[in-house]
């Protein structure tokens, strides 16, 4: 398969670019077409908006309280002049952003979370804003029989800002019947 032919099979399978992700008909990739998929470039993910409520609560379970995050009146007095997220909280949604922009493969019985590489916190998100994930597949390995390694690319957007909150390459293992 050349490269063309890749990037018209990644073409196909794009989702109509105004079709919400969450809207997104997902079915399971054959075993036999995963090699096509390599370089497929998800559409960003719906908006999800960042709330202080929801800051406070990944504080309590993390025992992380500095004032960054959790007290916007001395966080007016900072750079950012608001409470942030915590980098970790970010990087944590990318599983509730998963569920739009992964790909399953046809048989998987169970996905596991491997780990992260290359982790980059490039920009704070600040209480209020919003941000989808962007996302693509970087490669997808059989390492053991019925065992598929998928590396994907990730990105935290933040809407109305260049640079990405994150970016980190996601590590998952696929097993397959």
């Amino acid at each position: 398969m050349t490269t063309a032919d890749i990037a018209t099979s990644n073409e196909a399978k794009a989702v109509v670019e105004n079709e919400p992700a969450s809207s997104a008909a997902k079915q399971p990739v054959p075993v036999a077409e995963i090699a096509s998929y390599v370089g497929y470039k998800a559409i960003p993910t719906d908006w999800h908006h960042v709330t202080q409520a929801q800051i406070d609560q990944f504080a309590d379970c993390t025992l992380d309280h500095q004032f960054i995050h959790i007290d916007p009146e001395k966080a007016k007095n900072t750079p950012f002049g608001s409470t942030i997220a915590h980098g970790f909280l970010t990087l944590s949604l990318l599983s509730h952003f998963a569920e739009q922009f992964s790909i399953t493969i046809e048989g998987a019985y169970m996905g596991i979370n491997s780990g992260f590489d290359k982790i980059r916190f490039l920009q704070p998100v600040k209480v209020g804003s919003m941000i989808r994930a962007h996302a693509t597949i970087e490669s997808i390995d059989e390492t053991k029989p019925g065992q598929y390694r998928v590396k994907t690319n990730v990105s935290v957007e933040i809407e109305g800002v260049d640079t990405p909150a994150l970016i980190a390459e996601w590590i998952g293992i696929q097993l397959v019947k």
